[in-house]
């Protein structure tokens, strides 16, 4: 079986992907940097489940507040602060992924990272009407994964690793994620993974990947259901069955 991971960028060129096969055995495979979307389609279509380092939903209450304001509908604020704006920044996984980990994630709605979110929105389409199961919530071909907030899950540094300056430490990361997965083969893909961080997450997004196709990711709560099926949920690791 293979599992995809993306690490996805608005533009081709600093996007990244890997392979995870399991053959008994969990092997690296196929890592690059620079993939459009057609090689993402490809990606999907090829693996029994791709996890996805981007936004797959926007809050539903930034959703509603646009096609308001757009109409002439919006009611004025009840709050004069900047809580009802605040309120449209997050979404349901958003919070629960800082109330596990402390790392709040960018802002789908109000940052830069809706860029990669809405070239998603492109490829989903397309994957969509090819006959594709792209549910937002992770029960068909994808699944939304946050890399930073699974390394602090695992107790492993989840900051300051990204840039070419901080080669050495992705370096100590591929080591150290033999705590994690002690039979990971590599393949040789190691040094990919140290010079450029775009594969390093690819990879880390094919593990979870991997782990979310066997249940052992944490699932969106049941009465949050409708919503992720909408705004996304970021699959976590379950930490226990890992660390010793």
């Amino acid at each position: 079986m293979i599992f995809g991971g993306v690490d996805l960028a608005a533009e081709a060129r600093r996007t990244g992907i890997a392979e995870v096969s399991d053959d008994g055995e969990l092997a690296v495979k196929n890592v690059h940097v620079g993939v459009d979307d057609e090689q993402l389609a490809d990606l999907v279509l090829a693996s029994v489940k791709t996890g996805l380092d981007v936004p797959l939903g926007w809050p539903d209450s930034f959703v509603r507040h646009v096609v308001e304001h757009a109409a002439g509908e919006m009611l004025p604020p009840i709050s004069t602060d900047v809580s009802w704006r605040r309120a449209m920044a997050m979404r349901t996984t958003d919070l629960v992924v800082r109330d596990r980990t402390g790392i709040v994630p960018l802002s789908v709605s109000a940052d830069k990272i809706a860029y990669p979110a809405l070239r998603w929105a492109g490829v989903e389409a397309r994957l969509r009407v090819q006959g594709t199961d792209v549910a937002r919530d992770g029960s068909g071909r994808i699944c939304e994964v946050y890399p930073a907030a699974t390394l602090k899950c695992w107790l492993l540094p989840s900051r300051g690793y990204k840039g070419k300056q901080n080669k050495a430490l992705r370096v100590d990361l591929i080591t150290q994620l033999t705590r994690v997965f002690p039979s990971l083969n590599w393949n040789g893909h190691q040094e990919i993974c140290a010079s450029d961080d775009n594969a390093f997450d690819a990879v880390l997004a094919a593990l979870m990947a991997y782990l979310v196709h066997q249940d052992l990711a944490v699932p969106p709560p049941p009465e949050a259901s409708d919503v992720v099926l909408r705004e996304g949920w970021i699959w976590l690791p379950e930490t226990d069955p890992f660390l010793g």
